[in-house]
């Protein structure tokens, strides 16, 4: 396999990481019928960039963009132990490279950002029927914990 390279995103990967945003979206539409019809988006990705909160990562394999995400210090719930987490999100293989264990190294680089910022909890969610996402998280060492349910009254 290619060497996978990582580092910071820059606003000169705007484009490439709009397209990464559509891909996440249009990935994500089968378990969740409740997203509005095209186009939506998730992000406001030029600020994840530039948040110094923030750590915005790409994967490159020959200077071509083929992955992300990032991680934010958030503020928790106050009944938690820890005051801040990290939070992960936009993780995004382009097809061709998924399986290839590209997103484990986004994540632990992450990780390793989180504990650079004194951060022992990472939170991210994911759809429960997601079950390859489910498995390749699980398979880092994150577990399932809260579960957050929906109803829809027009489907009864």
């Amino acid at each position: 396999m290619q060497e996978i390279k990582l580092r910071p995103a820059t606003i000169d990967d705007l484009s490439a990481l709009e397209e990464f945003e559509q891909g996440v979206i249009q990935y994500e539409r089968p378990f969740a019928p409740q997203l509005k019809p095209d186009p939506i988006h998730y992000y406001a990705i030029e600020d994840l960039i530039k948040n110094e909160n923030s750590c915005f990562v790409v994967a490159e394999v020959d200077n071509k963009l083929v992955a992300s995400g990032y991680a934010s210090i958030e503020e928790s719930e106050p009944t938690k132990k820890e005051r801040f987490h990290a939070y992960l999100g936009f993780m995004y293989v382009v097809p061709e490279f998924r399986g290839k264990g590209v997103n484990g190294k986004i994540v632990e680089y992450l990780i390793d950002w989180s504990k650079k910022h004194n951060l022992t909890e990472i939170v991210l969610e994911l759809y429960a029927e997601n079950q390859s996402a489910l498995q390749a998280y699980k398979k880092i060492g994150f577990h399932p914990d809260l579960i957050k349910m929906r109803l829809n009254t027009e489907e009864l």
